[in-house]
């Protein structure tokens, strides 16, 4: 038994078994034949039976299945900044998040595609809640966040995943994928959250507990989706959020955004790799400042690449334009680009509410802000 068994993802010697587990489930060959429209069910499901490690499971059939997606639902994928990266190199990715598998599954896809240590990324417990996306996520290396908990049980999973975050980037040379916070952006307001680098430091040892980031590469990544395909499906949370109320989630409904997400339009998207902090790091490191104070700089530091590497749309400058009542963005957008994305907005949205209307244009015009910053 290992410590870590309750979030980790399967060992290669577990892999074979998992896969004959789901190989029968309907949503397994839904993907499937959704992936290889063109193949007898018999030929993946023989390929499936004789995979034995998740590297092959992921590159046989996860990165075959997401370009599927990007071919289906996206007008393609641009990258940039991978050039700084170097092989054989385990590297903590921290990345603004919107989607719930399509952010990790993306960047995934450009490691393996760029030759680079491909990553366990973190996903909440709340998500795979059905046995079968439980089995998959595992066999796509994803490690579990759990959700929910308060107190003493918080501590001790923080503590956990700590740990396992620290074994894979020191001990296996296995890149790790976070987010800069708990959940998604909904707003679309990317800020790193200092609880989410509290905690990558809880299992460093001693008084110096920032000194864990100079031990390893910190790479903050910007992922840009010119539509975002769960944008509507934001909107109630968003405006409960506006009112002060508390939002209880309806049952699936994060099951609903999973599948938004990966089949939704979604144009282009762009994935941007902003560097290697070493010398932000360092920089913090020598500060004589508190733990806390560092932490709080290694934030902003973050927030900043995030937001200079986030690839700004026609869809941003038009809601911000929008939103703000000018045409002080015009130039970086069509008449064409402006009307399609009206009439998305009056698909997606009650615009004779103006609560819906704002959360909706802010969510897209935020990252105009930021990047002003």
């Amino acid at each position: 038994m290992s410590k870590f068994d309750s979030i980790r993802p399967f060992y290669d010697a577990e892999a074979n078994k998992a896969i004959r587990q789901i190989i029968e489930d309907p949503m397994l060959e839904a993907m499937m034949n959704f992936t290889f429209p063109d193949e007898n069910p018999s030929h993946w499901k023989d390929l499936m039976k004789h995979t034995h490690s998740l590297r092959d499971f992921q590159i046989n059939f996860i990165y075959p299945a997401l370009l599927k997606v990007l071919e289906k639902s996206s007008d393609g994928l641009t990258t940039g900044g991978f050039e700084a990266l170097e092989p054989n190199t385990a590297y903590l990715y921290i990345s603004n998040h919107r989607d719930i598998i399509l952010d990790t599954s993306l960047l995934n896809a450009c490691i393996y595609e760029k030759g680079l240590v491909m990553t366990t990324s973190a996903i909440g417990d709340n998500l795979i809640k059905k046995p079968f996306l439980h089995t998959l996520s595992r066999l796509n290396r994803n490690f579990a966040i759990r959700r929910g908990l308060t107190g003493r049980a918080l501590f001790e999973s923080s503590l956990m995943v700590s740990e396992y975050i620290r074994k894979s980037l020191l001990n296996e040379n296995r890149s790790v994928w976070t987010a800069q916070r708990e959940g998604r952006t909904k707003d679309g307001n990317d800020i790193t959250q200092k609880g989410v680098l509290k905690m990558l430091t809880l299992a460093e040892n001693g008084a110096d507990s920032f000194g864990f980031f100079e031990k390893i590469r910190v790479v903050p990544v910007s992922i840009s989706y010119e539509y975002d395909p769960t944008d509507s499906l934001k909107m109630p949370e968003l405006l409960a959020k506006s009112r002060d109320e508390k939002y209880v989630k309806h049952e699936n409904e994060d099951f609903v955004n999973l599948l938004r997400g990966l089949l939704g339009t979604k144009r282009r998207i762009h994935i941007q790799v902003n560097g290697v902090l070493d010398h932000e790091i360092k920089a913090i490191s020598t500060s004589d400042i508190s733990q806390t104070e560092k932490l709080a700089q290694l934030a902003t530091i973050i927030n900043h690449k995030i937001w200079k590497g986030y690839r700004l749309w026609p869809s941003n400058y038009i809601a911000h334009d929008l939103l703000s009542g000018s045409e002080h963005f015009s130039s970086h957008y069509s008449l064409e680009e402006k009307d399609a994305f009206e009439k998305r907005l009056l698909s997606k949205v009650d615009t004779s509410n103006p609560e819906l209307l704002k959360s909706f244009l802010s969510m897209y015009a935020y990252p105009v802000d930021n990047s002003l910053k």
